[in-house]
Order: structure tokens, then sequence, then C-alpha cells
């Protein structure tokens, strides 16, 4: 935005400083004035040097006047030069940090996120005020380099199916005689993955970008759901869902807490035991929070295999099933929509395998304790 050039705020509290100085000044020399008055005449009789009388009147106010008119002018005049020079040289030690935070922003603006003020001294509004902005860039930093690596990764992933496509579609040309049928479906399965992928990542934005409308959700009616709806799955790889636990009540996006949900029950399915797994759903309620937990039995998991978990598309290849290789996207789905609504996600291996993760978001109200219904 433009403006129009104006006095800089230096400049401005040097004008300051001079102008109260000289304001205290008058008063001063003001209140001398009035004292001085009252206590000398107006006009007083001339003596000679025997101190006799001559009959003279003098004018005592007028010539007093006369002599204190020059030196208050003068001390006017010191007055204001160094309440300029003291509040050129004040004003600008005052202003140095805001110099300092200012040079900062525009090396921020310049694309330099790395470039942070420190601050020395005391805490002050100044000192605040760059420890704010110092931490601020640290986020931006790491959300810039998040976004800069989501956009390789999907970019990356993007490009797969379109290669795969590409290739499937010079193979028919330069063999007519193939199968049709066996081409379209490969060419099916490609095309469904890659609108899975898009549709997932447009959800990730919209997310991101909080626009969704908030309304009273019960986390364990989205459990129930979640798990009703998974049942063919769980019951095709033959995973017992589990699903119990109080009332917990919240605000939010009913459709994003419930792919929320989904989410993470369909992601404990398929990261399950080849044969006779469980998964269990349960929700619970804290003093000023509700939780969503989702447990699976599976292989033991390290440590350090379970946070890049929920960063996007990274799969956990060591524990997927073949036939459900997804889109590496339903956890950081799950941390997306999980941050965007003030919660909290958690992620603890298991010590007999598997995987057990919390969701914790606000409470609305102080729930009842009630045992919803259930175990499917």
């Amino acid at each position: 935005m433009d403006r129009a050039p104006g006095l800089s705020v230096r400049l401005k509290l040097t004008l300051s400083y001079a102008g109260f100085l000289m304001f205290a000044g008058i008063l001063l020399l003001a209140a001398v004035w009035v004292f001085l008055l009252r206590y000398v005449p107006n006009r007083a009789m001339l003596y000679d040097p025997d101190d006799r009388p001559t009959g003279g009147v003098f004018p005592v106010r007028s010539a007093l006047l006369l002599v204190f008119a020059p030196r208050a002018a003068a001390v006017l005049a010191f007055l204001l030069v160094f309440g300029l020079l003291g509040g050129w040289i004040l004003a600008g030690r005052m202003l140095a940090p805001l110099t300092r935070i200012t040079d900062a922003t525009r090396t921020a603006t310049s694309g330099s996120l790395s470039h942070r003020i420190r601050l020395p001294g005391r805490k002050d509004e100044f000192r605040e005020l760059a420890d704010a902005f110092d931490a601020m860039l640290t986020r931006l930093e790491a959300h810039v380099a998040e976004q800069r690596r989501f956009a390789a990764n999907a970019s990356h992933e993007l490009r797969t199916p379109l290669a795969i496509s590409k290739a499937l579609i010079d193979v028919a040309r330069t063999d007519p005689g193939q199968d049709t049928r066996e081409l379209l479906d490969r060419l099916h399965i490609v095309n469904t993955r890659a609108i899975d992928l898009t549709e997932a990542l447009l959800l990730v934005s919209r997310t991101e970008q909080r626009t969704f409308t908030r309304e009273p959700v019960d986390l364990s009616l989205m459990a129930e759901e979640a798990a009703e709806t998974l049942l063919p799955l769980a019951e095709k790889h033959g995973v017992t869902i589990e699903t119990h636990g109080d009332i917990a009540p919240t605000t939010g996006s009913q459709a994003l807490l419930l792919q929320l949900t989904t989410n993470l029950v369909h992601n404990a399915i398929v990261h399950n035991l080849p044969e006779q797994g469980t998964v269990r759903v349960t929700t619970g309620v804290r003093p000023t929070t509700v939780v969503l937990t989702v447990e699976n039995t599976g292989e033991h998991l390290t440590p350090e295999l379970v946070p890049p978990l929920t960063e996007p598309f990274q799969r956990g290849t060591e524990r997927i099933r073949t036939d459900h290789p997804g889109v590496g996207l339903g956890l950081a789905i799950v941390k997306t929509i999980t941050q965007a609504h003030d919660g909290t996600l958690t992620l603890t291996p298991r010590p007999e395998g598997g995987l057990r993760i919390d969701v914790e978001l606000p409470a609305t109200t102080p729930p009842k304790h009630q045992e919803s219904p259930g175990q499917k």
C-alpha cells in the first residue's frame, strides 16, 4: 500500500522531547517571574549614597523586566537546542531495537526465514515484540519447509499414476492385439488411485484453512458409525472391531471428525495381524477434553517408526498390506483435522504389538458419564 511520505518516528520523538522541555522551561520561568513580582514593588524611591531620598521614583518592575527577559530568552534558546540534540540521541537509543526488528522484517520479506533478531537485554515491550517475531519466524520457516516438502511429495505421487497411464497407453499403441479389457481395468485402477489422492489433497487443503462450520459433535457416535461402515472390511480380513466408552461431546465439523475416525479405524484394520486381529475404539472424558482412542493388534513397531507416520505419504511399508496401498495421507489427514479442531494427536506403540492412537479435543460441556452401546 503506497502512502505519502511523513516525518520519521525519531524526528517526532525529538520534537516531542524538545517541545516538552520548552514547555517545562516556560512554566518554570513564568513561576520565577510571578514569584519576583510578589516581592518587588511597582515603583521605589531613589536614595543617595547617604541613604537620603532624592525625591525621584524609579520603576523597579520595568527595570527588572529589562534584566530578566534577555536572560530568560537565552535560557529558552539553550533548552531548545539541548532538547533537540538530547531528544535526537535519546530517540535513536530508544528506537534502536525497532530498527533491528524492521531490518529482520525486510530480510524475511526477501525470502530468508532463517534470520533471527535475538534482541539482548532485559524483558520489556521491545524485547517481547522481538521474541514474538522470532517465534513467528520459527513457525513460519517450519511451515514453509513442510509445505515445500508436501508439494514435492504430492507432485511425485501424482506423477506416478500419470506415468503408469502413459506407459499403458504407449504399450497399447505398439501392440494392437493386446486385450482391451485388461488395459481398461488397469487404467481404471490407476485412475481411481489418482482421484483418491487428489481428493485427499483437497481435503487436507480445506481442513488447514479452517473454513468449516462448527457444530456440536459426539465422538462416540462417530466411532460407532465408522465401525459400522468398516465392518465388512474388518470381516474380510478377520479383524474384530470393539467400540465402547462414554458420550464425548465436542464442537467441530461432523463430516471432518467422521473422516478422522474412519481413517483411524481403517488404518487399524489394514495394518493388523494376518489373522484374528483386533481393533478397539473407545471414547472418554477428562476435565476439559474428550478423547478418542483407537488401538489395534499387529507387528511390533520401533519408536523410530511411529513419529513419521503422521507425515504426508509416509505409509509405513513395514506393516502395510499389499492389497491396500492407500495414498499415504490417512494419518496426515487425521493430524490436520485434529489441529484444525485445536486438539492433540498422540501415537504410541503397544508393547504387545500394534499401535495406540489418541485424539484429544476440547470438550463443550461437562458430559454425563454414560456408556455407549456397543461391541461389534
